[in-house]
């Protein structure tokens, strides 16, 4: 067998690893061959030597490199339905904007649905307006939980559920701003949730005018 050009591999490894994060699957001999420029049968043995050698996996058919190993095959498709006060209880018409796709080597797996934060109730508890909130769909909870759940009025809210009042039996809702709303709580009569708080997606800006030897 003829000696492989060996920039040409170290080109063939780049497209298969810039495939894979844009599309989250190995691109085929064919799309190798037609974005190397070369003929099909020269790719398959370029791939099948590459293979030999370690510097991919290929069976004839399926192609990965030691960088796709290291990626997510796993995705979860999760609506982002809109926006959900942190504050006093709001109606809330439940609209998908879009779906995103969840690693679920980090997010987990189960039915999860993104939310919108608005309002400051619940910025003790790291969510601020404009974060996303990843929320997994149950209807229980257990004390400490932030949820989605509705109120008397069937108006929902973004609140931590902090148990049974003993006094009045009804289920607390807490409010996490101690600065704004001390110890302000909303009591429910008949908890309903709708989903559980599991992660926050934000993106991270610096505060302007503040220089990084401010910030340390």
């Amino acid at each position: 067998m003829r000696s492989k050009d060996p920039e040409l591999m170290k080109s063939i490894c780049s497209y298969i690893d810039h495939f894979y994060r844009e599309n989250h699957f190995a691109p085929t001999q064919r799309e190798v061959a037609n974005a190397m420029n070369i003929a099909p049968s020269s790719a398959h043995r370029y791939l099948t030597a590459m293979g030999k050698n370690g510097m991919i996996s290929y069976d004839g058919k399926v192609i990965g490199t030691p960088q796709t190993d290291k990626c997510s095959s796993e995705y979860i498709s999760a609506p982002i339905v809109g926006s959900i006060r942190c504050g006093d209880p709001e109606l809330e018409v439940e609209q998908v904007e879009e779906y995103v796709s969840l690693p679920s080597s980090i997010f987990g797996k189960g039915d999860f649905y993104i939310l919108r934060a608005k309002g400051t109730s619940m910025i003790d508890a790291g969510i601020v307006p404009g974060d996303l909130i990843v929320i997994e769909m149950q209807n229980t909870a257990e004390v400490g939980d932030i949820v989605v759940a509705l109120d008397d009025e069937k108006q929902n809210t973004l609140k931590r559920y902090g148990g049974v009042d003993r006094e009045t039996g009804k289920a607390v809702l807490r409010y996490e701003n101690e600065e704004e709303f001390p110890g302000r709580q909303i009591l429910v009569k008949e908890l309903v949730v709708q989903g559980v708080a599991r992660h926050i997606i934000r993106a991270i800006s610096a505060k302007k005018g503040v220089s990084y030897s401010e910030a340390v």
